[in-house]
């Protein structure tokens, strides 16, 4: 099951884990990030271990969301030692999402 990052964990986990961090951010009454949801949820089970990958809902955790700039979503921030690699805006196949993983692994 993919990680849950919040506002209050997002620092601790995201920035600081020293690795990588694939995040989603989502909403529930988003059709696009439907559709991202179940290839997050394949790849935090494929990459167990090697990067921690999950998702923040965006209408709970609004802060994150801010201090990011996401403006729109399905919106995927990856994160490696704590700064933003890589920022994907919309709807991903899993094989560009796992090609970006694998680069910055």
């Amino acid at each position: 099951m993919a990680f849950e990052f919040t506002d209050t964990n997002f620092q601790e986990t995201a920035l600081e884990n020293g690795g990588l961090s694939v995040i989603d951010f989502w909403a529930e009454w988003c059709g696009p990030c439907r559709l991202v949801g179940p290839i997050i949820e394949d790849l935090a089970k494929e990459y167990d271990g090697k990067a921690l990958i999950g998702k923040v809902n965006v209408d709970l955790h609004p802060e994150v969301s801010m201090k990011y700039n996401v403006r729109s979503i399905p919106t995927i921030l990856f994160i490696k030692d704590g700064e933003v690699v890589h920022k994907h805006v919309g709807t991903a196949t899993k094989q560009a999402l796992t090609e970006k993983i694998e680069a910055h692994i």
